[in-house]
């Protein structure tokens, strides 16, 4: 990662994450006998946001789906700030910032979908991954090597902390 963009990432006291095409694959698995869409996490994205947590940084989740296996996955986390159900994300982002009194250049986001492209656009470092659309790929620092669901979000917090050591 180039340093200026390191200097960014350095900046960040509030990460916040899209959960469907960056937490997860974007692939849901729909049983018409179930009430809610299975998703898969992957365990290194978990276990990195748990190293933030545990370092006293202020982690939260905006999604534009709601449902209870997302809403499990975080609580279990202990995720500071959860925002499900918000397709229009600005205001359960401003939610976030003055929760966690930090300013906008204070925080990370990443996202994947033209919703997000108003959060992207206003934060300190914003980051995607490659599968995201080629408009959300235009307004971010960052695109990821690994694809959603399968280390991103743990790619760019790897980044952050060997970046402040």
């Amino acid at each position: 990662m180039k340093s200026d963009l390191m200097n960014q990432l350095k900046k960040v006291k509030l990460f916040l994450f899209d959960v469907d095409g960056i937490l997860t694959d974007g692939k849901l698995l729909w049983d018409s006998n179930e009430k809610d869409f299975l998703r898969f996490f992957h365990i290194r994205d978990g276990y990195a946001i748990r190293l933030l947590l545990d370092s006293g940084y202020k982690v939260g989740i905006i999604s534009g789906g709601k449902s209870n296996n997302v809403r499990s996955r975080f609580e279990t986390l202990g995720v500071d700030y959860l925002h499900l159900g918000h397709i229009n994300k600005i205001g359960a982002y401003e939610e976030c910032l003055q929760a966690a009194g930090v300013t906008d250049s204070e925080t990370l986001y990443m996202g994947d979908e033209l919703f997000d492209i108003p959060v992207l656009k206003r934060v300190g470092f914003s980051a995607t991954v490659p599968g995201a659309t080629d408009e959300v790929k235009q307004h971010v620092d960052y695109v990821t090597a690994k694809p959603g669901g399968e280390g991103a979000v743990r790619e760019v917090i790897d980044h952050f902390r060997l970046g402040n050591n």
